[in-house]
């Protein structure tokens, strides 16, 4: 016989402040972990469409109005923390919102870095040490577990592709392809959790900071989606206040992609793709010399198709294998 279907409505929810990428965390209603992404379940008879049924469980939950919002992706994997508690299997609407941080009621939701979620996604400062002294040498030990030649090539190719090495750069959008491929090594606690009796070696805690369900996954996909989507759609924006710096809208994009920006560069691709526009008043609290404030061009939307703000090509890293 097959076991009911329900829909749950999950949001990943991105601000940017002080430099740091945050998402919108609420009290893991299961308690089984201390945070979760905002979600809960659609209701055919109240919700008229499904991003309306999220927007009502994010204002219900955080007290929240969202403004921009896309719908993600849609998780249905069986094994995947997928299934309620009476056995009915939850396919689960992930949407991604952006949103100017603000104060919430402690019980109702916090803030939370989305690097003390995803570590090994911060480059800024160059590699990180989560990376480089915990994840390396785990996957290099899961690509010598490799049952057979072709076994071992097929996971060194794909740890390569995914977290970088000498022959291949290290790719910022692959954020999702990283964590699925740290599920499927076994190197995360949602791996070790959604195959119970496995006689894996539970997680390293030292760089595993799960939310509850699957939501880190969902997160990961947003977070990739948003820093493909900076190159073609001026999403930085929704983020920033109505005036910024140029400097404030470049350490804001090198936030969310995670990577140092060449300066110049940036401001060539800015000023040429005309995304904004001077207003004539100066930010004296720069900690230097008074800055000229900006505001977004909105008619650029109207000029051109793809009015991005680009990312400046940087060399890649090198970073030792595995």
């Amino acid at each position: 016989m097959s076991r009911e279907l329900r829909v749950g409505l999950h949001a990943a929810i991105v601000a940017v402040t002080g430099e740091q990428p945050r998402v919108l965390t609420v009290p893991d209603p299961a308690g089984d972990l201390p945070t979760a992404l905002p979600f809960g379940p659609l209701d055919p008879d109240q919700h008229r469409t499904l991003e309306l049924g999220l927007r009502a469980w994010v204002q219900e939950q955080t007290g929240m109005e969202l403004a921009y919002v896309e719908q993600l992706y849609t998780f249905g994997d069986r094994d995947r923390a997928s299934s309620d508690a009476d056995g009915a299997r939850v396919l689960a609407v992930a949407y991604l919102a952006l949103v100017r941080e603000r104060q919430l009621a402690e019980e109702r939701g916090a803030w939370e870095s989305v690097y003390a979620v995803l570590p090994w996604e911060d480059r800024r400062e160059g590699e990180p040490n989560v990376l480089r002294d915990h994840i390396r040498p785990r996957l290099g030990a899961w690509v010598r577990e490799g049952a057979d030649t072709a076994t071992r090539r097929l996971r060194r190719g794909r740890v390569d592709i995914t977290f970088g090495s000498d022959s291949a750069g290290w790719d910022s959008e692959r954020v999702l392809d990283r964590f699925e491929l740290l599920y499927e090594a076994g190197l995360v606690a949602e791996a070790y959790r959604d195959r119970a009796g496995s006689t894996r070696t539970q997680p390293d805690p030292g760089f595993d900071e799960p939310l509850a369900l699957d939501h880190r996954r969902i997160l990961a996909t947003a977070l990739g989606r948003l820093r493909g989507k900076l190159k073609y759609r001026p999403l930085v924006f929704e983020l920033l206040p109505e005036t910024f710096t140029l400097l404030r809208l470049q350490r804001t994009v090198e936030a969310l992609v995670g990577v140092r920006l060449h300066k110049q560069n940036f401001r060539r691709l800015v000023e040429r793709g005309r995304l904004v526009e001077g207003t004539g008043r100066l930010e004296s609290a720069t900690g230097g010399r008074p800055a000229e404030l900006f505001r977004f061009r909105r008619e650029v939307l109207h000029e051109r198709p793809a009015p991005g703000v680009g990312l400046p090509g940087l060399p890649p890293k090198r970073s030792r294998r595995a």
